[in-house]
């Protein structure tokens, strides 16, 4: 851990030139002391940082000191960048590792593409807070603390104590089998199993977690993708409505917005999608494509489409012209 910091903190003033102790702390989250510690250890490795006095003084490197770090392509790295410049930083708790992780893919690059590249992964914008509507993107909060239990006890293959939180019941503590971690439009998920039994956790309703030294009990091989989609047609298949509807392509978007799945787009000949939605119940359902107005048209089930037309004749009656 120290390691990877004091790597962080050298190329931190390879890049950015002189910078103070609180500069320093603030970008490796530790304390100022902790960063004048670091540095008296750089020194007395060799690395050559030095301080300067002053109201504009820091903490620099000799010009020209370079680390030895194996190199990237141009491509390579602007893939990197430009991966690490949106929301990503806030997945399964990897900020700061991923802070880490870009200095060092900027310092691997020859001296001359160095700017290039930052400069061309500035034009990139993936994932942004809010979208031309601007209606904002919510990202699920995760305790960082439960969160790294859970990331270590994944990836060593330990048993997993959770105080979760599920719908509509109070927290309790729970032993798990973890399996593994996926991420869906910013929400976290934690793929496990209990007593033999599979079971999918939203990593936002953990309220603590704690690593367990027992082995999980689980395949020592997993495919997280096909099991992933088994989890998802399960959930799906229970106590949910689908729906058969129709939508202008530039409201389906709105729609994958309400519904609870979305899946079989096709074209219609008169270019408007056919898709097949899942909504909680009927009355999810109405709402949702209510608000579509009549941008889209729900084709099955009948229900459905009586009670939209219930209430469009009711709205008719209401806003009808005056007698």
């Amino acid at each position: 851990m120290r390691a990877d910091r004091l790597v962080s903190l050298v190329l931190l003033l390879r890049q950015r030139g002189r910078m103070t102790a609180p500069a320093l702390a603030r970008e490796l989250e530790v304390s100022t002391r902790t960063v004048l510690r670091d540095v008296e250890a750089l020194s007395a490795a060799g690395v050559p940082v030095y301080a300067e006095r002053g109201r504009h003084g820091g903490f620099a490197l000799l010009p020209g000191f370079r680390t030895e770090l194996t190199g990237l392509n141009h491509e390579e790295a602007l893939a990197l960048l430009t991966a690490g410049s949106g929301r990503g930083e806030q997945v399964f708790g990897l900020g700061s590792a991923l802070a880490s992780a870009m200095r060092k893919v900027v310092d691997a690059l020859p001296e001359d593409h160095r700017s290039t590249a930052n400069d061309a992964a500035r034009r990139f914008l993936v994932e942004p807070e809010t979208d031309l509507l601007s209606r904002r993107t919510v990202t699920d909060e995760v305790s960082r603390p439960a969160m790294s239990e859970i990331r270590r006890a994944v990836l060593a293959g330990h048993k997993l104590r959770l105080h979760y939180t599920a719908t509509d019941q109070p927290p309790r503590w729970r032993t798990v089998d973890p399996i593994g971690l996926v991420t869906v439009r910013d929400r976290g998920y934690l793929l496990a199993m209990r007593a033999g039994a599979d079971r999918t956790y939203r990593l936002s309703r953990v309220l603590a977690a704690e690593e367990l030294p027992e082995p999980a009990e689980r395949p020592s091989r997993v495919d997280l993708d096909a099991a992933w989609r088994e989890r998802c047609a399960r959930f799906l298949s229970t106590d949910h409505l689908p729906v058969l509807v129709r939508v202008r392509p530039e409201r389906r978007e709105d729609l994958l917005a309400t519904a609870v799945a979305v899946r079989a787009a096709e074209p219609d000949p008169d270019g408007w999608l056919r898709l097949e939605a899942t909504f909680q119940d009927l009355w999810h359902a109405e709402w949702a494509l209510w608000q579509l107005g009549t941008d889209a048209e729900a084709l099955t089930p009948d229900p459905l489409r009586t009670a939209l037309r219930d209430r469009a004749a009711a709205m008719a009656t209401r806003y009808g012209a005056p007698t």
